[in-house]
């Protein structure tokens, strides 16, 4: 009687650490995509925010066909990728399309100047931060996660109940920065060029020349 006592006492045990564990799954995964739809949501205003961006800038610079169609086709393959590395990858070619149309908006002091304008950047720099924050916050999640289910004794459970691992969200490190450009005066690009170094003082014609050297 006493070997059966002690064996159910075991058997529920066992059960009930399963149940916990299983529990703890279902919680981190649940964190986890709870995560990734609040980059979704930053993701959705970024898209959102760009076609007003490209009509004002059209409406200065319209003949910059081919960096308006650069951005809109990287929207379009954005709003189209799945999973968070495809994700990535497609918003990091977004970003760097975002970076060559403010590039070509700081040749116009007029767009320059535009309040709407500078209030679609000053959106999108701030959705750009706020993705940024959502992104550390996924990874994070992610992490505890793929820990919980590839350490003992997660990782012999796991599989049979159907947890797998999780993909980071992880942009290259030039894309790290929302795209910006400083449109103060005396500080763009070309205000912050080096200058090319002066060419050497050309000695008179009737100067004399320098003996040779013997």
């Amino acid at each position: 009687m006493v070997w059966i006592i002690v064996l159910v006492v075991i058997v529920a045990l066992i059960v009930l650490a399963l149940i916990t564990l299983y529990n703890r799954f279902v919680r981190l995964r649940n964190r986890v995509d709870n995560a990734w739809a609040q980059i979704e949501v930053q993701l959705k205003r970024r898209w959102d925010l760009i076609p007003n961006l490209v009509e004002t800038v059209k409406g200065y610079a319209a003949h910059e066909r081919g960096t308006f169609e650069a951005v809109t086709e990287a929207r379009t393959n954005a709003q189209r990728a799945q999973g968070p590395a495809e994700t990535a990858a497609a918003e990091g070619i977004l970003g760097q399309a975002l970076g060559r149309l403010f590039a070509v908006a700081e040749a116009y002091p007029e767009l320059q100047a535009d309040e709407n304008f500078r209030q679609l950047q000053t959106e999108l720099s701030e959705t750009e931060n706020r993705i940024a924050i959502s992104r550390q916050v996924y990874n994070d999640t992610v992490l505890t996660y793929n820990n919980a289910i590839q350490t003992f004794p997660g990782v012999v459970l796991a599989g049979p109940f159907g947890f797998g691992k999780r993909e980071f969200f992880e942009t290259d490190e030039t894309q790290r920065e929302a795209p910006r450009v400083d449109f103060t005066p005396g500080t763009g690009p070309a205000a912050r060029a080096t200058p090319p170094p002066a060419a050497p003082a050309t000695p008179p014609a009737d100067a004399p020349s320098e003996p040779p050297a013997s």
